[in-house]
């Protein structure tokens, strides 16, 4: 075993040698883009399993990413993922919307987690649980969760969301403020599917071009 794999498990073992035995990795991605769900998913794999590669779902290209997630959807216990609507994020605020779409994750587990590893947060569940920051580097669990969340919204942005929304470039920029996205909705304004308190910086700036 090379150092970065025990890196990866050391959180994991802590829980286990306290008789933890359904411990999930929770993560959320989403959450600074101007368009669509925030999604968090909770992974709860196998003691003691390894799985080559994983690692935060941001520094692994598309190919890798897709290919981790098949092998962690087949080797984990249980997975889930939990959605939040931009409506919400709007009336709710982003932070609060990215919890909730934790806990709806953690929720929705085939299996009862008994711990839970967050990424940089605190899920509103009354269950033992620790943040990490910079967790989806750091732990097997929270980075398994990062790929598990990341490609379920990319798929959503490349299919679902882009079919609804073709004009907007969803498909490219996976509805993040990119120039092209900023554009497109001065240019056709928002859709139902757009965070307005996002977006009212965006708009208020169009108006002061007139």
């Amino acid at each position: 075993m090379s150092n970065v794999e025990i890196d990866m498990l050391s959180y994991e073992k802590a829980g286990w040698e306290q008789s933890y035995r359904r411990i999930a990795g929770v993560d959320e991605v989403g959450r600074g883009c101007l368009f669509g769900d925030v999604v968090a998913a909770a992974v709860i794999l196998p003691e003691g399993l390894i799985i080559d590669g994983v690692d935060d779902s941001k520094k692994l290209t598309v190919k890798k990413r897709d290919t981790l997630y098949e092998i962690i959807m087949e080797q984990a216990v249980a997975v889930c993922v939990g959605h939040v609507e931009s409506a919400v994020i709007d009336e709710i605020n982003i932070k609060q919307a990215s919890r909730l779409a934790m806990k709806k994750a953690v929720e929705g587990l085939g299996e009862i987690a008994d711990y839970l590893l967050v990424d940089a947060e605190k899920v509103d569940l009354p269950l033992p649980q620790q943040a990490i920051i910079k967790g989806d580097a750091n732990s097997q669990s929270i980075a398994a969760a990062s790929i598990i969340a990341k490609v379920t919204r990319d798929r959503l942005c490349e299919g679902l969301w882009e079919e609804l929304y073709p004009d907007y470039g969803i498909k490219i920029h996976k509805g993040y403020a990119t120039k092209l996205h900023r554009e497109q909705i001065l240019a056709l304004g928002p859709t139902p599917m757009h965070r307005r308190s996002f977006i009212g910086k965006i708009l208020a700036e169009q108006q002061t071009l007139f």
